[in-house]
Order: C-alpha cells, then structure tokens, then sequence
C-alpha cells in the first residue's frame, strides 16, 4: 500500500497492528492540532474549534488503542515507526485555507474518515492474521460511524455565508 513503508499486510501480527493503528491516530491528531493552531492564527474561530473537537476524538481513540497494546504487549517497544505511514487517516494538509467555516472543517474531517475507511478495508484483503483482521475490521467500522457522525453534524449546521473565498489571498500555512 503506498501510504505505508516496509509494513507487510501479509505478516503483520496484533502487537504491530496495535502499533500501526495507535500511529495513525497519532498523525490525525497532530494534523487536526496544526489545522487548529493555524485557523486560530487567521482569526477563523469555528474551524478551529471543530479541528480541536477532532483532535481530542483521535485522543481518545489513540488512548483506548495504547491501552489494549499495553494490556496484550507491556513493556514491548514498538517496531512499526511514524516513518512508515503517511497521511492514512490525517486530513490533507492543503485543505485549510483562511475563512474557513465549520462546515468546510467539516468536510475536510469528512474525507479523513473516508480516507483511513478505505485504508483499513483494502489493508484487509492482506491480512492472514485472525487477530489483525479483526482488529482493522473494528477500526474500519469505526470509520463508518464516524462518517456518519460527522455528516449529521453537518446537517445540523445552518447554511453559510455567501461569501467569495476567492476575495481573499494568502491561504494559512501549517506553523
């Protein structure tokens, strides 16, 4: 798979499956972070909260998936490393532009989901072990529901400003 280095689906056992998926947790939620950070530089308070919302999601998640790794594996170091994956579940770090609304952070946290969905349903086609498979079919059904999550969220949202976007220059950069 091209989003990961030197990571067989093949032969992966639980322990690094563990490791796989508390990392990809980890790069969400550094990117949710930065985006945060860099909407609330550009005065775009509703983004940035969202962007925090999903960051303290991926928290979450990475915590239920230390806890397990820890109970299964104590005091084992990890052999898979953050250089071996890129941007599986993390949002694209060219969506965020300035003025962005909650309903584009959003969209963006949108396609993240969908993103780490389709990660996890084509890594299971590799898969050979019993316990990896159920762990990514977990992971990816949690995708799902996150999925849904956020587009009910978005229905909720009342519409946006008619404003042109192209009226501004200068999208924010990731500090």
């Amino acid at each position: 798979m091209e989003k990961t280095r030197k990571i067989d689906f093949k032969t992966l056992g639980l322990r690094d499956a563990l490791d796989l998926a508390m990392l990809i947790e980890e790069e969400a939620m550094d990117r949710y972070g930065e985006f945060a950070d860099s909407m609330e530089l550009h005065h775009t308070p509703a983004a940035a909260k969202f962007f925090r919302f999903m960051k303290g999601i991926e928290q979450l998640h990475e915590a239920k998936l230390r806890g397990r790794r820890e109970e299964l594996y104590p005091n084992v170091p990890r052999v898979v490393t953050r250089e071996m994956i890129y941007d599986i579940e993390a949002p694209e770090t060219h969506e965020p532009r300035v003025h962005m609304t909650a309903r584009d952070a959003l969209k963006i946290s949108l396609g993240a989901e969908v993103k780490a969905f389709e990660f996890f349903d084509a890594a299971l086609k590799q898969v050979k072990d019993p316990g990896v498979g159920g762990l990514f079919e977990e992971l990816r059904n949690e995708e799902l529901e996150h999925q849904e999550l956020v587009k009910k969220m978005i229905a909720k949202l009342p519409p946006d400003d008619a404003g042109d976007i192209a009226d501004y220059e200068d999208p924010p950069v990731m500090q």
